[in-house]
């Protein structure tokens, strides 16, 4: 029988659709004519040689005299980085000018590349910059919260093929945050705990959801998960800011995405995904009740009318057998 399954940091609801289930090797997509991608595009604007088709680079992380991974303002930002913030109510319209900061990480010279293919080392380099680009980013008294993301293959949203993640800094904290921090925040009210330290110690106990295991990170198939093959990477230690992150962090955090991308890559024939770091606001990097963590999504079903007219999703899979499947897929030859 289908069952309904909530998730703890929302409350949103999730219809697991036992009744018609598809079996993970459903969603693995056959292409029989694939496509080389050049390791070199000449009007690709994040190409080497290419810089100055983008705005002047804010970070850059060189290796051997070259660079690795470099940040640069968004050419077509969704926000401006020039103005001063105002926000404006007028009867039950409320406006904030859209001041803030939109940045792409450019995260290797290659274009060919895909992240699941890149070394710890190379991710490592990305990773420190995110952290160094949050630091910059929360130092900007406009800025409420800051949001890294990436977007893989056009269903995920991508408009640029050669690899590459964004961060865009708003002025206001978005209601989903709010949300999660509400619910966090009652949870240790009433327990004295934080409810994500909670349920990675209830899923480490039972296993059956776990993916993968690193010093420092778990990486697991939530409970109540929205769509196939979601993913939850969670830091063990407790930290509400991913600015926390420390050297050895970062680095078994480039382990771990190495990995879990690797398994999406090799297990479901490298489907489209987005990934997001879901880290506090900066007015609670020390908070005791929120948790930060990567959440990865990949690209497999679509949004549909239920969907959008109820707020809840409707899971076609079963994240036990999801995580028992990644589990069980074999990246060492990559």
């Amino acid at each position: 029988m289908p069952e309904l399954r909530q998730n703890p940091f929302t409350k949103q609801w999730v219809i697991i659709a036992t009744e018609r289930a598809k079996r993970p090797h459903d969603f693995v997509r056959k292409n029989d004519n694939p496509v080389t991608i050049p390791s070199y595009v000449a009007n690709c604007p994040f190409c080497p040689g290419n810089e100055h088709l983008t705005p002047g680079e804010s970070h850059s992380v060189h290796r051997n005299g070259k660079w690795q991974v470099r940040v640069v303002p968004n050419k077509f930002s969704a926000l401006s980085s020039e103005g001063e913030l105002s926000r404006m109510v007028d009867g039950l319209k409320r406006t904030v000018n859209g001041v803030g900061i939109h940045e792409v990480v450019v995260e290797t010279p290659d274009h060919s590349q895909t992240t699941a293919l890149l070394s710890e080392q190379d991710i490592e380099m990305i990773v420190r910059s995110y952290k160094d680009r949050y630091f910059a980013i929360t130092d900007d008294t406009r800025v409420e919260h800051v949001t890294i993301f990436k977007n893989h293959g056009t269903s995920a949203g991508t408009s640029l093929e050669h690899p590459h993640s964004q961060i865009i800094a708003t002025p206001i904290i978005p209601p989903d945050i709010r949300t999660r921090m509400e619910v966090a925040l009652r949870f240790y009210d009433e327990h004295g705990k934080c409810i994500f330290c909670k349920v990675l110690m209830d899923e480490l106990a039972e296993q059956v959801r776990i993916v993968h295991e690193t010093q420092h990170f778990v990486c697991l198939v939530p409970f109540a998960s929205l769509t196939p093959f979601s993913l939850w990477i969670f830091p063990r230690r407790h930290m509400a800011s991913f600015g926390e992150i420390q050297p050895e962090e970062m680095l078994d955090l480039a382990r771990m995405l190495r990995i879990v991308l690797a398994k999406i890559y090799n297990g479901l024939a490298n489907p489209d995904f987005n990934y997001v770091v879901r880290t506090a606001p900066g007015e609670n990097r020390y908070s005791r009740y929120y948790h930060w963590y990567v959440s990865v999504i990949p690209r497999l079903t679509k949004v549909a009318g239920f969907e959008l007219g109820s707020g809840m999703f409707i899971n076609p899979t079963i994240p036990e057998t999801n995580a028992r499947f990644l589990r069980e897929v074999d990246v060492s030859n990559l």
